[in-house]
């Protein structure tokens, strides 16, 4: 062990998380509809299968992007050798034109400020190394996505601070909390160098209110720090209130040059490409830009996936009916699985974004703790089969909530897991009932023993 670096031997990954631990159980007994109809459905990831059809039908219709042709002559040499790490400008105009259409062109983006980069997980953990020193922190607000300890500690040594939010006011970020939470991170002698925040949020699958912004943005002001926004999710925006950018937010304060404000974006989820890995970082600070871009060229996107991108995503008439059209698709999957839990007894947090719902199972806990809730999940995913997500992973502070995805699986697949999850909450009604029963039964059995001895020692008594 001497011989490997603290790097290599270290348990700072973060792979022991119940977040990874239930995807290598779905690995070990993954569910098929014909080959293992008993296995383990996979509800633990945020991946968007919803909208393939359309983007293969576009592929079948456009044979010369997928065989790099450009008006009928090959580009393949053009294409293999080196590149620029900058990455093609072709692709970088498509790119900020699809995030700006996104965002109902309420702004724009500039094609040289922007980063490519090898998926999100790499833009973040980039805009960590730019910003920030080994043992410096940046603020959370809770629940977060549990890849971040990975993303963003790991091989940074940045240190994560949680913004505790509660069911209280829907998870919602308060002032109060922001500032405990700097309090916080001084109280250690850590150096808070910004906040890190997912609008659309994961796990929450919402979207941060206008006042939220405004609140994140005068307290990175006033406290002279970065503000990381992720927006991964903000083409998943498929119900009202709409999508605000922290671009948004800025240009209506005449802020939107700031330089300490920094988007991440990716292909991920919006376009259900997460194989593709192609990220983005947007700053408006020409250091971090021009940082970002020598380290890019550790995780660059291929110039293939680049090319065959930058024609996708130029055909405006298929842009704009990628959006409406899949947006509407997650909708319907989003209630389907809302109405399915219904009838088992289970609510969500509304939602209005994302890939996955925040699903409180509180009420299934045999107690308030964190210990409870990881009984429930083991058995959740032993015995019902299904791999979702529990809060303590997300490092939400009061147990009993849970992340559930939808967009991942087939219709049939999404309505077996409803059916195996109403089987397990109806056991467990019916256990507890017993349960009740039982005590009932004891108690009354109990008062009947206590008034025989103490008609007895009466009797007693008046002899």
């Amino acid at each position: 062990m001497g011989l490997l670096s603290r790097k290599a031997t270290c348990n700072s990954h973060g792979q022991d998380s119940s977040y990874f631990l239930g995807w290598l159980e779905y690995e070990k007994n993954p569910y098929h509809h014909l080959h293992n109809p008993n296995g383990i459905i996979q509800m633990g990831l945020a991946e968007n299968q919803l909208s393939f059809d359309l983007l293969e039908t576009w592929l079948a219709k456009n044979p010369e992007a997928v065989g790099c042709k450009r008006d009928g002559q090959s580009i393949f040499r053009e294409l293999a050798l080196f590149q620029d790490y900058h990455g093609l400008p072709a692709f970088k105009k498509a790119l900020v034109d699809f995030m700006a259409e996104i965002r109902g062109n309420k702004v724009s983006f500039e094609p040289n400020n922007i980063v490519l980069t090898a998926g999100a997980t790499s833009a973040n953990e980039t805009l960590m190394f730019c910003l920030a020193e080994h043992g410096d922190a940046f603020l959370l607000p809770t629940p977060y996505y549990p890849g971040f300890d990975r993303d963003l500690k790991w091989r940074t040594g940045v240190q994560i601070v949680p913004i505790h939010c509660t069911s209280s006011n829907c998870f919602r970020i308060t002032a109060s909390a922001i500032e405990e939470a700097y309090q916080q991170a001084q109280k250690k002698n850590l150096t808070v160098k910004g906040i890190l925040i997912t609008n659309p949020s994961n796990p929450l699958g919402t979207t941060m209110t206008r006042p939220e912004l405004n609140l994140l943005i005068n307290f990175i002001s006033d406290k002279q720090i970065h503000l990381i926004s992720d927006e991964i999710y903000s083409g998943t925006v498929f119900n009202s209130p709409s999508f605000i950018s922290i671009m948004e937010a800025l240009k209506d304060m005449n802020m939107e040059k700031n330089n300490r404000v920094h988007i991440v974006y990716s292909l991920s989820k919006d376009l259900g490409l997460p194989g593709f890995r192609v990220g983005a970082i947007y700053s408006n600070d020409p250091t971090v830009v021009s940082a970002a871009v020598k380290m890019s060229s550790f995780g660059l996107v291929s110039s293939q996936t680049q090319y065959l991108l930058s024609v996708m995503l130029s055909d405006k008439k298929f842009r704009n009916h990628y959006i409406v059209k899949n947006q509407n698709r997650l909708l319907k999957r989003q209630r389907k699985l809302v109405s399915g839990l219904e009838k088992s007894g289970i609510r969500c947090l509304e939602s209005n974004a994302g890939l996955f719902c925040w699903v409180d199972m509180r009420h299934l806990l045999s107690s308030d703790t964190f210990e409870a809730e990881m009984e429930l999940w083991e058995r959740i995913i032993y015995d019902v089969k299904l791999n979702i997500s529990p809060g303590s992973s997300c490092h939400c502070n009061e147990p009993g909530w849970f992340r559930v995805c939808f967009a991942n699986m087939s219709e049939d697949a999404l309505e077996l897991a409803m059916q195996r999850l109403k089987s397990f909450v109806g056991s467990i009604k019916k256990h507890n009932h017993q349960e009740s029963e039982k005590l009932r039964k004891e108690s009354h059995i109990g008062k009947w023993i206590f008034r025989l001895s103490f008609q007895s020692f009466n009797e007693q008594d008046q002899r």
